[in-house]
This record gives C-alpha cells, structure tokens and sequence, in this order.
C-alpha cells in the first residue's frame, strides 16, 4: 500500500477527512471486491497526481459500519470529495482514472 494513501477507521474518520485542511477523495471498500481491488492503481496514480491538493482516504466497510452507514453506502466502491467537512462529489462504481479526475476536479 502507498504512503500516499490514508486508511482511516470509524474512530479516525472525523480527523482524517472531515476535519483535513486539504479536500479528501474518500475510498469506501472492502478486502473482497473485485472492483475496489482494480480501482487501486488509479487511486495511487490520483494521490500522486494531486499531491498537495488532495488526500486519499481509504475506509474498509467491514471492519468500520458506522460512517458507510452515515453517509448511506449501498455499494461499493463507493468515491467521495470531501471539501470542509461536506460531500462534494459522489461516484458509485469503478470508473477510469480520467472520469475521476474530472469529478476531483469539480469539486475541489
């Protein structure tokens, strides 16, 4: 895993990405699926691309039940901006790296 990436749990979402000085593009996923395993490459390529501007967050689904549930995850991968505390963007599904960077890039 990238030192680039954040993983963050229940217990360190709030200081991790809503109280981050720098927007977030938080990754909901989990060890078994298959599209959050094939997104990770574009998520490292995103946090050296942004670096600076932009933090990626990791967030496992099972190991951390409560913020999926806050935020109303019902599938995964499930990507997030998060710019002040607030959801700025939201794409549910793998997608390709342009597709993401055009979201980043609207919402930060």
């Amino acid at each position: 895993m990238s030192e680039l990436i954040t993983h963050a749990s229940d217990d360190t979402f709030e200081q991790e990405v809503l109280k981050s000085d720098t927007p977030v593009l938080l990754d909901f996923w989990a060890e078994w699926c298959g599209p959050c395993k094939a997104i990770a490459p574009v998520l490292e390529e995103l946090a050296k691309d942004y670096q600076g501007k932009l933090r990626v967050v990791k967030i496992d689904i099972d190991a951390n039940q409560k913020t999926p549930r806050n935020y109303n995850v019902r599938g995964i991968p499930t990507l997030m901006v998060f710019k002040g505390g607030k959801v700025e963007a939201t794409q549910i599904g793998a997608v390709g790296k342009s597709q993401l960077a055009q979201m980043i890039d609207k919402a930060i």
